[in-house]
């Protein structure tokens, strides 16, 4: 095994021990520890029927132009086709909380970032959409793990405490932003 991932490897248990001892509680409970085996993230975008796989803490880490560029055209509005800056706190949360989920499933994106055209329409169709979403300025994503339960998802959310957490079980999706710690 290479520096980088023993180092990488450290550093998320560190990060998860930490988290630990400021929740208080078995945070984790129930929850798998992160798989080793790939630090891939393999997204699929269902509404453009796109594929990515990237490594997000390589990119992150390394502020890596072509695969933000990648990142931020695959996260963009389905709607309009705008592309927007995707948040790095908000890719990080994904990224961690993909890890924490055991790393290893295919991520739907169902939305990333939102043009003010499409959020509005949102609004109009639906009760549920805020009308200052962070989906506007790139700090929230809405996702799903096909095979994973999705209460299983939200709980690994919530135990993370570092952004809002929305749970949309008849839409079949869990909202995760940057934002303040939070949840619906």
């Amino acid at each position: 095994m290479s520096f980088c991932h023993h180092r990488r490897a450290f550093l998320k248990k560190s990060f998860l021990t930490s988290a630990l001892l400021l929740c208080g509680q078995p945070a984790w409970a129930g929850i798998s520890e992160p798989a080793p085996a790939t630090d891939l993230l393999r997204l699929y975008n269902i509404h453009t029927g796109e594929k990515l796989a990237v490594d997000l803490h390589e990119i992150l880490a390394h502020k890596e132009q072509t695969g933000i560029d990648s990142l931020n055209w695959f996260l963009r509005c389905h709607y309009t086709n705008r592309v927007h800056p995707i948040d790095p706190y908000t890719l990080n949360y994904l990224d961690v909380l993909h890890q924490t989920v055991g790393g290893e499933r295919e991520v739907h994106i169902i939305s990333g970032y939102r043009s003010p055209e499409y959020n509005a329409l949102l609004c109009r169709e639906s009760g549920g959409v805020a009308r200052h979403s962070l989906h506007l300025e790139g700090r929230a994503l809405d996702i799903r793990i096909p095979g994973f339960d999705l209460a299983t998802l939200r709980h690994a959310a919530l135990s993370l405490q570092y952004g809002g957490v929305g749970y949309y079980p008849a839409s079949d999706f869990v909202h995760i932003d940057s934002g303040r710690f939070r949840q619906w």
